[in-house]
């Protein structure tokens, strides 16, 4: 998969450190998948949660979570959003799908 961009992994681990690691580990993941549907994305990240056109993922032991956009047909991720937990409980990234 192309993941559409670092930068903004990197922007949030400068303000989280604690994130880099956890986040570097998803990129390195998802960089060598080649993903046809959410039930072969689940198969690498089982709590994967789909909720309307975008997919969360667990972060760091659940610490933090990362919205992301996958297009199947494209190879294609689209970072959207790496939140805290309590960014996530907010639910304002649910309106940038």
């Amino acid at each position: 998969m192309h993941i559409i961009s670092m930068r903004r992994l990197r922007e949030f681990w400068q303000i989280h450190p604690i994130a880099e690691r956890p986040l570097r580990a998803w990129f390195s993941r998802v960089e060598q998948a080649k993903w046809q549907s959410l039930v072969e994305l689940r198969r690498d990240f089982p709590s994967a949660d789909l909720v309307r056109r975008l997919t969360g993922f667990d972060i760091g032991g659940n610490h933090f979570r990362l919205i992301t956009r996958v297009e199947y047909p494209n190879q294609r991720v689209y970072i959207r959003s790496v939140l805290t937990h309590a960014e996530y409980d907010e639910g304002k990234w649910k309106n940038d799908d």
